[in-house]
C-alpha cells in the first residue's frame, strides 16, 4: 500500500474515541484540485486520507485528530460524525462533473486501507458510511456506482441488497419508514426523503428515486432482521 504524506492545516481534537469510517467520492475536476483544496487553510475541509484513482494513498491529517470532511450530519441521531470518524476522500469527479466508474486499482487500495485502518479502531461493517448517508440532504457521494458489495466480501460494509422484492409486499409504509429511522438515517416523518434516497443509492440503486417501492421495503426489512 503506497502512502503519500500530504498534511493538511485542517484539523482539531477529537475528543473522542474512532468508531466509524467515512466515505466520499472527491467530487472535482482532478485529484490534483482536490488535493490542493484539502490542503489549503482558507478552505476549511480536509479528510484523512484521500485515495487517487490509480490507487495512491495520499496520508493528509493523522487518524488521532479530527479531519473536517463530513460538515453537517447526522448518524443515529448523534452529530458531531467527525470527532467519531475516519475521512475517506476517493477521487471521481462526481455527478456534477462527470461521475463514473471506480477503477480497480483504486478499490483496491481503499479495501487495503479500510483494512489497515481497523487494525487500530473497532470499525463494524455497518459503520462504515458514505458521505451520503450522514449527509443525506446535501451530499450523494460516493454515489451509486460505488462498488460496496466488494467492501461487503471482504467483510469491510454491509452488502447491498441483490433479493427480488417479494419479502417487501409484506412491510407497510409506516413500518418501512421506521425501519429507515432505525438504521440510522435522518428521515423524520414527512420529511424522510433525502434519507430515504441515500437509502437507496447504497443498498438499492434499482430503486433510485422510486419510493417505498417493494424492492426498497424489502432492503429495509434486510437490513433490519
Amino acid at each position: 500500500m503506497k502512502m503519500t504524506d500530504a498534511p493538511s492545516p485542517n484539523f482539531d481534537e477529537r475528543g473522542r474515541g474512532v468508531d466509524m469510517i467515512v466515505l466520499h467520492y472527491t467530487g472535482m475536476k482532478t485529484g490534483a484540485e482536490a488535493l490542493a483544496r484539502m490542503r489549503d487553510a482558507e478552505a476549511k475541509v480536509s479528510a484523512h486520507y484521500m485515495v487517487e484513482e490509480n490507487g495512491d494513498i495520499f496520508r493528509l491529517v493523522a487518524e488521532e485528530k479530527r479531519a473536517w470532511h463530513a460538515g453537517v450530519a447526522a448518524w443515529k441521531g448523534e452529530t458531531d460524525i467527525n470527532a467519531r470518524s475516519v475521512g475517506v476522500e476517493i477521487v471521481n469527479p462526481g455527478h456534477e462533473f462527470g461521475y463514473r466508474d471506480f477503477p480497480a486499482a483504486q478499490i483496491d487500495a481503499v479495501v487495503a486501507l479500510i483494512k489497515d485502518i481497523r487494525t487500530r479502531y473497532d470499525v463494524a461493517p455497518a459503520m462504515v458510511l458514505g458521505h451520503a448517508d450522514v449527509a443525506p440532504r446535501r451530499k450523494e457521494d460516493p454515489g451509486e456506482k460505488f462498488p460496496w458489495q466488494r467492501l461487503a466480501a471482504e467483510g469491510l460494509a454491509v452488502a447491498p441488497y441483490d433479493g427480488d422484492g417479494s419479502e417487501g409486499d409484506a412491510v407497510s409504509y409506516d413500518a418501512a419508514l421506521k425501519m429507515l429511522q432505525a438504521i440510522g438515517y435522518d428521515a423524520p416523518a414527512g420529511d424522510h426523503a433525502a434519507g430515504l434516497l441515500a437509502f437507496q443509492r447504497r443498498f438499492c440503486p434499482a430503486s433510485l428515486g422510486q419510493g417505498f417501492d417493494r424492492r426498497t421495503k424489502a432492503a429495509l426489512a434486510a437490513l433490519s432482521n
